[in-house]
């Protein structure tokens, strides 16, 4: 994969005069973490200002986001993130062209509570939004580019066997998958078409 290449592709769309919203987009266990780090230090290294969000840190406490009504991946899906916060405390605020410097809450998965973090967007910086499902409706118009990480499931299941042990067993990670997370993930690309939306797809 070449970073400098995607990172060329970011800075064809960025101006000093705003700042700019990058989407990495793409489903469990397709690499968006790893991307998004590589392609933030490497224009960290040529002196920009750079800014990585995990849309995992705007997410609900497990008492909102696991809900009895809902099927499992309709939990996940319609219930999971704060995307209203997101929207009022960064998003909104970048878009009217102003700076950020405030303090804003990130979700603690080890104790299902929120803590305060302090972030730092000056006009003209790049921030760096990495997560799945980034190209649904509720976050229509955020993003001034868009990159898709295309992954077929059965890599992605691998990996997420791997990566995931704070599930349980190999048996209890699959279970949770089928039941609750692909099932979601089919949903968005069935309603979504990242891959055809995105600015820019990577494939594996």
């Amino acid at each position: 994969m070449d970073i400098r290449h995607i990172a060329d592709r970011i800075l064809s769309v960025r101006s000093a005069e705003r700042t700019t919203i990058i989407g990495i987009d793409g489903l469990g266990g397709a690499g968006k973490s790893t991307i998004s780090q590589s392609i933030s230090d490497l224009l960290k290294g040529e002196g920009l200002s750079v800014i990585v969000l995990h849309i995992d840190d705007f997410i609900h406490t497990r008492s909102v986001r696991y809900n009895g009504d809902y099927e499992e991946w309709e939990c996940y899906y319609k219930l999971q993130w704060r995307y209203d916060y997101l929207l009022d405390e960064i998003i909104f605020p970048i878009k009217k062209g102003n700076s950020i410097s405030k303090k804003v809450e990130l979700y603690d998965k080890d104790n299902d509570r929120y803590y305060l973090y302090e972030v730092d967007a000056p006009v003209g910086s790049i921030v760096i939004i990495e997560g799945v499902f980034l190209q649904r409706k509720e976050l229509c118009g955020v993003f001034d580019y868009m990159i898709y990480i295309d992954i077929p499931e059965e890599v992605r299941l691998t990996r997420v066997l791997r990566r995931d042990g704070y599930i349980g067993d190999d048996n209890q990670i699959k279970l949770k998958y089928d039941n609750r997370y692909f099932p979601a993930e089919r949903h968005y690309v069935r309603e979504c078409a990242p891959v055809q939306n995105a600015d820019f797809v990577i494939e594996e």
